[in-house]
């Protein structure tokens, strides 16, 4: 696995999809940040089960400097 030369925590946007704006911070600069929001269950079965759905977002490469930008990516599951 390849590491990067950055690590501390840096300060990263999401752009675009259900997490358009979300600023947080990042450890290492991270190629791919994965969103998940929980999904309602009806009649949901004893012993914990959810369901969330899941978003990526993808490194914006070409930005260097804070805040590190990341965008939504349409093909993610």
């Amino acid at each position: 696995m390849e590491t990067s030369e950055v690590t501390g925590w840096e300060t990263a946007v999401l752009g675009g999809g259900p997490a358009d704006g979300l600023r947080m911070k990042v450890p290492g600069r991270p190629r791919v940040i994965q969103v998940t929001y929980p999904c309602p269950i009806e009649a949901a079965p004893p012993g914990g089960v959810r369901a969330e759905a899941v978003y990526l977002y993808r490194r914006d490469y070409s930005v260097t400097t804070e805040p590190l930008r990341y965008g939504f990516d349409i093909a993610s599951p």
